[in-house]
């Protein structure tokens, strides 16, 4: 991480691990589309104002700027990806 020079990443260590965080906005489904892409386009805008993203960066995250079709499919592959994990491990909700 650029915020910890010199420190190697903990999968150095333990091979395969990895850990992840990020956030998204979203909006309610039935919220139209022409709505959804000037949030989209501010948002973006937003995050890619060198304040903003080098802000971002120093609180140890990195921004991501995507379409809303982008942002779906990130979603849906990160869920599946931690539902595989979860699954393996046994975990069960009490």
């Amino acid at each position: 991480m650029p915020v910890l020079p010199g420190i190697p990443p903990l999968a150095s260590v333990v091979p395969g691990y990895e850990m992840s965080a990020w956030y998204g906005l979203g909006a309610p489904k039935a919220t139209p589309a022409d709505v959804v892409a000037a949030l989209n386009k501010a948002v973006n805008a937003s995050l890619a104002e060198p304040a903003i993203a080098d802000r971002i960066r120093a609180l140890g995250a990195e921004p991501m700027i995507m379409s809303p079709s982008e942002l779906d499919a990130f979603v849906v592959a990160d869920t599946q990806k931690w539902a595989k994990a979860v699954k393996f491990s046994g975990a069960k909700v009490d």
